[in-house]
């Protein structure tokens, strides 16, 4: 499959504008996003390419006059995907405790846990902050027997690093992209925990079944709102759920949502203006 390089040159650059771009356009079916000052590059399959109203969506941003905004696109053939994404996949580490890395890196620091993934198109570099948020905060708190969701698991990253931290078998990865379903499966499969971790295509509805000690969702803020009455019938009692793929202005309208459901307020971090929510169960 050959894949579109759309490139969003941005003048003057600037993270935070770059930020705001992957937040318009994410709903679109974009599979990864990254940052190559002065450019943000988005990338989506080239039959779907053609699908969807780019433009459009970022008309949101034509009456901001102090910057410009000009596209361009390339086509990428599939057999240059691994050399593009191993040359712009960074590795993420948290103190001593935990490496999030490709098979190609190498002289790392070492760590309490290690995951070792395939760098693809459902793991976007743009997600790093977010990620780390939740890997952070999922290493403070104890995860023994308890049931575990990942909800949006993308890679499955969250999911391994529960069932290494002795969740309850299995721990449930769900994602509405079957490409990353399959990779959540490639993944555990590569760090040994393949029949931990059971990986299922579908969104919030398939919650219903069972309860949870804890939901992981890493998401957006759209999803994540109007999920959370879902996230809070799942959840057991004194039940944990992490939030995170937003930003800090989307804090407030999350917070308001969450209260609907009998889900209190506990923790708030952020990282370069990317939020982190904590709640607990009534």
């Amino acid at each position: 499959m050959n894949y579109v390089e759309v490139s969003i040159k941005i003048l003057p650059f600037s993270e935070e504008m770059a930020d705001l771009l992957v937040a318009q356009l994410e709903e679109l079916p974009f599979e990864s996003f990254v940052c190559d000052e002065p450019f943000l590059k988005a990338y989506i399959p080239q039959d779907v390419y053609y699908k969807v109203d780019i433009r459009n969506h970022l008309s949101i941003f034509d009456n901001r006059k102090e910057v410009k905004l000009s596209v361009d696109y390339t086509i990428i053939e599939h057999k240059n995907w691994n050399e593009i994404w191993e040359s712009n996949f960074s590795p993420i580490i948290i103190g001593d405790k935990c490496t999030i890395k490709a098979e190609f890196h190498t002289d790392l620091p070492p760590t309490k846990y290690v995951i070792n993934i395939e760098p693809k198109m459902a793991f976007g570099t743009g997600h790093h902050n977010t990620t780390y948020l939740m890997l952070e905060n999922m290493l403070e708190m104890d995860f023994k027997d308890k049931c575990v969701l990942d909800m949006g698991a993308g890679t499955a990253i969250l999911a391994i690093l529960a069932v290494k931290m002795g969740a309850a078998l299995p721990v449930y990865a769900i994602d509405i992209d079957p490409i990353a379903v399959e990779s959540s499966i490639e993944n555990s499969q590569k760090n040994g925990v393949g029949e931990m971790v059971k990986a299922i295509v579908g969104d919030s509805s398939r919650l219903e079944s069972r309860n949870y000690d804890i939901i992981l969702a890493n998401i957006n803020r759209n999803i994540i709102i109007s999920d959370l009455k879902r996230y809070s019938s799942s959840l057991k009692p004194r039940g944990q759920l992490l939030l995170s793929g937003f930003y800090n202005v989307d804090v407030p309208m999350i917070d308001e949502e969450a209260k609907k459901y009998g889900l209190k307020f506990a923790l708030e971090k952020d990282r370069d203006r990317w939020a982190f929510l904590k709640y607990i169960k009534a």
